[in-house]
């Protein structure tokens, strides 16, 4: 490593564990650390949804999650999936993909093209028009089945971790879906219950 890197005359640093350990402020550094500017975040074009469309690209919307964790576990399970097009409400409360969602991730961020939308309603109308199915993850009352859509594209959205998705994202969706569960606990994780729908509405329409 260090030797390609002086190669290609890039600035490095050989220092301590403990020392790695203050610079990334986690024990999970793996022995290397990268300071790297944060990517930009763009909002998709029309031309992008047509395309998304034609292909029928899977698409996870995040309607404020706000943990950076949950961030990177969703995108690594999206990445594993074939889930390339990942959609953040530009919110406040919503988590962007900094340090600790890269490193949650697992190297999924790299397989995905993370986009940012101020009117997430809005996009979704624009989704629905070009041909999509568009599914609000509901905590309860929504459909069981989850993802028997008949040929068409389809967009999973997912809400924060403790107010769920806004109204007026849920009203604009085609339909709402809920995890049977045994009422045992009242909710899943969101990074859980977005890798299991995940699974039910991409993963299984695959093969």
């Amino acid at each position: 490593m260090c030797k390609a890197l002086a190669a290609t005359r890039k600035v490095y640093r050989s220092v301590e564990p403990a020392e790695l350990v203050k610079i990334s402020g986690s024990i999970h550094h793996g022995g290397i650390v990268a300071v790297v500017s944060a990517p930009t975040l763009l909002s998709p074009k029309p031309s992008d949804l047509k395309l998304w469309a034609a292909k029928k690209n899977p698409v996870l919307m995040l309607d404020r999650v706000g943990n950076a964790h949950n961030l990177g576990a969703l995108i690594r399970t999206a990445a594993y999936l074939g889930v390339t097009q990942i959609v953040i409400a530009d919110a406040p409360e919503s988590a962007r993909p900094n340090d600790a969602a890269y490193r949650v991730a697992e190297g999924g961020m790299e397989q995905v093209t993370v986009w940012l939308v101020r009117d997430l309603p809005r996009l979704i109308g624009d989704l629905r028009a070009a041909g999509y199915s568009v599914m609000a993850a509901a905590t309860r009352g929504g459909h069981p089945e989850g993802g028997k859509v008949a040929n068409q594209p389809v967009a999973l959205v997912m809400g924060n971790e403790e107010h769920g998705i806004t109204p007026k994202v849920s009203a604009a969706c085609t339909r709402q879906v809920t995890i049977p569960g045994t009422g045992a606990v009242e909710s899943l994780n969101v990074s859980v219950a977005g890798a299991i729908l995940m699974w039910e509405l991409f993963g299984r329409t695959k093969n």
